[in-house]
């Protein structure tokens, strides 16, 4: 596999140092990928921080920079951001969580990954290194749990169009890279105009998705964040699209609920201690990021902080997140 030489710049990590100073004691960063946000704590002030990835590739780039730092500084983690809680060395937990959701550059940088539309690799999409293919899914599917990944996660209206010509060329072949797929999804769709995404651009979102189960790691991440912070600590997400948006946003909103209320339209609800306080609202990124960095045009960091209450459940509709589709063939 070919790792990519571009530079990774972590998104809003300016934002997220400032509102969070004095950076002290142990940080947890679940999503490492090139170690962006994992290096900027370290040399703001934390005294260690857990790098915690699913992606091989992840781990392997640590060893290029990890020996910078003094013995124990940097604690490397290779698992999903839902078990979180489960990998802290700390009893006590730790002062700070920081998630940057969604697919990486150094992930689309690299075709061999088959995140990308728009170089040919395989079909593959895994942000780890287990589990089902893209191939896997488009190849054995049933058309309806296709349309549904398509619709549900990706929000295509032409999904059971796409999921329909996908199983149909799908029996004179299976589907084996990047380009086939694109190529069999855009010609389905209308042509694309100036200035309008691919036409895959959804289709492929939806699958990586569904691969990589990113909203039930989204639940559980939020949840493992929330379990594994100590009172005081910081919980610093950045999202890349509406969907994951809006879920983090109800989740705070949700945790940091004291309950209560009632009027003659709704029934009064018990009161609980809020688990969260909510500091800040959305923060998007200045003008000169996204001059230096375009992918952080979308970008948007919530900031909350840990208060001592207990942690508790949350429900996956809760947060307007898509009833999951069954994987099956």
């Amino acid at each position: 596999m070919t790792e990519s030489a571009a530079p990774h710049v972590p998104v809003l990590l300016a934002p997220i140092l400032e509102n969070v100073a004095p950076v002290r004691g142990l940080w947890l960063d679940g999503t490492m990928g090139a170690g962006g946000y994992t290096r900027g704590l370290l040399e703001a002030g934390a005294d260690r921080v857990i790098g915690l990835d699913r992606d091989p590739l992840a781990h392997r780039m640590a060893q290029d920079w990890a020996g910078e730092y003094a013995d124990g500084r940097v604690i490397l983690v290779k698992d999903v951001f839902s078990n979180m809680d489960a990998v802290t060395p700390a009893s006590d937990g730790v002062d700070g969580v920081v998630l940057d959701l969604g697919v990486s550059s150094m992930q689309l940088d690299v075709p061999d990954r088959g995140f990308s539309f728009m170089r040919d690799g395989p079909l593959d999409m895994r942000m780890g290194d287990s589990g089902p293919t893209a191939a896997d899914l488009v190849n054995t599917l049933e058309e309806a749990a296709l349309a549904d990944i398509l619709h549900r996660y990706g929000e295509e209206r032409a999904a059971r169009r796409i999921a329909r010509a996908i199983v149909r060329r799908r029996a004179q072949a299976p589907f084996a890279t990047t380009l086939d797929l694109a190529g069999t999804v855009a010609a389905n769709l209308p042509r694309q105009k100036p200035g309008q995404s691919h036409p895959a651009t959804r289709s492929f979102q939806a699958i990586r998705i569904a691969v990589n189960d990113e909203f039930g790691e989204l639940v559980g991440g939020l949840q493992a964040a929330e379990r594994a912070l100590r009172p005081g600590g910081w919980l610093a997400v950045v999202t890349f699209h509406s969907t994951e948006d809006r879920a983090v946003k109800r989740f705070l909103a949700d945790r940091a609920d004291t309950g209560g209320g009632g009027s003659r339209h709704a029934p009064a609800r018990e009161t609980r201690d809020p688990a969260f306080t909510v500091t800040h609202r959305a923060i998007s990124p200045a003008e000169a990021e996204v001059a230096a960095n375009p992918r952080a045009r979308s970008a948007r960091l919530r900031l909350a902080r840990r208060t001592d209450a207990p942690a508790g459940p949350v429900d996956r509709r809760t947060l307007g997140l898509p009833d999951p589709v069954t994987l099956e063939g």
